[in-house]
């Protein structure tokens, strides 16, 4: 637990799990208890949109029209990329944009962001790599294989290198950038006089919370839909 402290997650929870007569830690963290609460926050709001639906009208007013913006938007900006062909990942992507969002705008209102918590980056940055290889292998077959020992065999380590670097490029730019922001507030609100602190730090939260926020749940997207087109075309 000590370990964990250092690294500013907060512990709130130790839990021993006993597997073959070795024991295990399970700790409940900061970045889990906000992951739990933002995932029921979208579920609610997944639920909610959901029986708004039935009340929605052939000409858009109101809230429909933002949903309906919202979710052409999506959609258009998913096949500008990996095609009408395999449009369908918009539901994964767009799934994965929400939290992210969320997850950055969280420090709003007084969350630490899971997104500044290198399991959490890691975990979506994986995530990314599992469908890119899986599309890779059901889409080209015997050509998927083929690219790892291209232009010639003797490149294949690099080649390996290569992909595996793929999600931990996406999961440490990912937490690199929240984290930083993270710190940087933090600093101004200790280092600073309470008086200066009531004004300066909602122009850090507008640049580092949103801004930063929306801009890397963008750039995270993309480049994971850039990742497995990469793979499939």
């Amino acid at each position: 637990m000590d370990v964990v402290n250092k690294f500013n997650v907060g512990v709130y929870a130790d839990y021993k799990l006993n597997i073959f007569g070795k024991s295990i830690d399970i700790w409940i963290t900061q970045t889990l208890v906000y992951t739990w609460i933002i995932m029921a926050f979208l579920v609610i709001l997944a639920l909610y949109l959901r029986f708004q639906l039935k009340k929605f009208e052939e000409i858009p007013t109101g809230k429909q029209n933002i949903i309906e913006t919202i979710i052409e938007s999506i959609d258009k900006f998913v096949k500008s990329i990996l095609g009408k062909e395999y449009a369908w990942l918009g539901n994964w992507f767009f799934g994965i944009f929400t939290f992210i969002l969320v997850s950055n705008l969280s420090g709003l209102v007084g969350f630490r962001p899971p997104t500044a918590d290198i399991s959490t980056t890691l975990a979506l940055g994986l995530s990314t790599f599992l469908i890119m290889h899986f599309m890779g292998a059901k889409i080209n077959k015997k050509k998927y294989l083929k690219s790892f020992i291209e232009p010639y065999p003797v490149f294949l380590p690099i080649n390996i290198i290569g992909e595996l670097a793929t999600p931990l490029s996406l999961g440490f730019r990912l937490f690199g950038n929240l984290l930083g922001g993270l710190i940087i507030v933090g600093l101004f609100y200790n280092l600073l006089p309470r008086i200066v602190t009531i004004v300066l730090p909602s122009f850090l939260h507008a640049y580092f919370d949103v801004f930063a926020g929306c801009l890397q749940a963008y750039i995270f997207t993309m480049l994971s839909m850039t990742f497995i087109k990469n793979k499939i075309s």
